[in-house]
């Protein structure tokens, strides 16, 4: 009778956050490109992510939700499906806004988003979801393109509310930072 001598052990896996690994599966070729290039009424919405010290995330994953100009939230059909070689639209045509865009911060963490003013009841916002290093799950969040009466922005103190306000640059340009952390962290919102 032979008795097996056991190998070297396994010790289980210890536990971590997720990522940073987003470069390489979700962002697809212009995902920024949520209106049609050369659209009349085409606004970008830009910023940075910035960790607890006030330093750039460079391997964060945003995704944009908005309702269309008219207020529907329907999108383009296909707006979720891309060609993973080309970036190209599959099941549309390419020329209709589709309400979603999924964008990487680059080395600096600033990222970038093409789209058109959102037409939702109320105040005009975008909804955005980040993905990055350091975070369990990920994390929701607005951006209001014009500060007015909201249900949400009303429950908000000023201070607070101004974390959700995306200030207006020249050339049809909004500018909106996340602090995921410290001092003027971005509003984060649960869901249930």
């Amino acid at each position: 009778m032979t008795t097996a001598t056991p190998g070297p052990r396994a010790l289980p896996t210890p536990s971590h956050t997720v990522g940073p690994f987003y470069g390489y599966a979700l962002p697809f070729p212009e995902g920024e490109h949520v209106a049609p290039a050369g659209h009349p009424d085409r606004i970008t919405l830009h910023g940075y992510v910035l960790d607890g010290a006030g330093d750039p995330v460079p391997d964060a994953l945003l995704e944009f939700w908005q309702a269309a100009p008219d207020g529907s939230l329907t999108g383009a059909p296909g707006s979720l499906r891309r060609d993973p070689v080309t970036g190209g639209h599959l099941g549309r045509n390419g020329t209709d806004f589709t309400a979603f865009g999924r964008v990487p911060t680059d080395a600096d963490g600033h990222y970038a988003l093409h789209t058109l003013p959102p037409g939702n009841p109320g105040q005009p916002h975008i909804a955005v979801c980040v993905f990055a290093r350091g975070l369990l799950h990920h994390l929701y969040t607005r951006a209001y393109l014009a500060d007015g009466p909201d249900p949400l922005l009303d429950r908000l103190p000023a201070d607070r509310r101004a974390t959700l306000i995306a200030a207006p640059e020249p050339h049809r340009t909004h500018r909106f930072d996340i602090r995921l952390q410290g001092e003027r962290e971005t509003v984060f919102l649960e869901f249930r």
